[in-house]
């Protein structure tokens, strides 16, 4: 099964497509091309263009994809709403499933492949001095998130390992602590991360859920309070 994966819920733009294999004790997933971008202020302009690249690279047309997987959040309000709209257009054009992914979660597979053990914690960005941030046993089932607060509260105790934001990391790792968990170098969910998570919904044509944002908190931009006409008159007149 060929899966077009991609996320926008951290300043990483992040498109891919895999090959997702059933397995006796687990599917496995090939990355056949990736393309992955720090720029949290283009997701717009260049989601389409990765996608667009990873077929051209894994000599691909847009009709040999099978399905399509999209993380969700938590992240910021502008960032989510270019993945989430362009993997449903995508999908819509090519009338296949698009299947929602906790980013968290993509994450916290990420983190698992490159090495991750043990209780593990994720943490991303949510700006405003905050972190968005879940927790997970060792077989991946996530016991506490997602959530969003100053990453300086986040419970470690009995952590592993941490992965994410490097920034947000290190305001976990500057509160003194019994011990500290190990960090993993790895940032953002990677395509192969989110199809993980996907994979049992996948593997088992389950019809996908209609696509959720995991906003957690309301956006930034907040519309003007209505001013009745006669008091804006009378402020005007002082």
């Amino acid at each position: 099964m060929l899966v077009l994966a991609v996320d926008t819920s951290t300043p990483f733009v992040t498109a891919g497509v895999c090959r997702l294999v059933p397995g006796e004790s687990a599917p496995r997933v090939d990355t056949i091309a990736t393309r992955v971008t720090e720029d949290g202020r283009a997701h717009a302009e260049l989601l389409t263009p990765h996608i667009l690249e990873c077929l051209a690279e894994a000599g691909l047309t847009p009709g040999e994809i099978d399905a399509v997987a999209v993380g969700t959040g938590p992240g910021p309000f502008t960032g989510l709403r270019v993945g989430m709209a362009t993997a449903a257009a995508f999908a819509d054009a090519i009338s296949r499933p698009v299947y929602g992914v906790c980013s968290l979660d993509g994450l916290a597979a990420t983190a698992r492949a490159a090495g991750a053990t043990g209780d593990l914690v994720v943490v991303t960005d949510a700006r405003r001095r905050e972190s968005y941030h879940a927790r997970y046993r060792a077989d991946g089932t996530r016991t506490a998130g997602p959530t969003v607060e100053p990453a300086a509260g986040i419970d470690v105790d009995g952590v592993a390992h941490l992965a994410g934001d490097p920034v947000r990391l290190g305001e976990v790792t500057a509160v003194p602590r019994h011990s500290t968990p190990g960090i993993v170098a790895v940032s953002a969910p990677d395509p192969a991360g989110l199809v993980v998570v996907a994979a049992p919904d996948l593997l088992a044509g389950t019809p996908p859920t209609p696509l959720e944002p995991l906003y957690l908190r309301r956006p930034d931009a907040i519309p003007p309070r209505h001013v009745a006409p006669s008091t804006a008159l009378r402020g005007a007149r002082r």
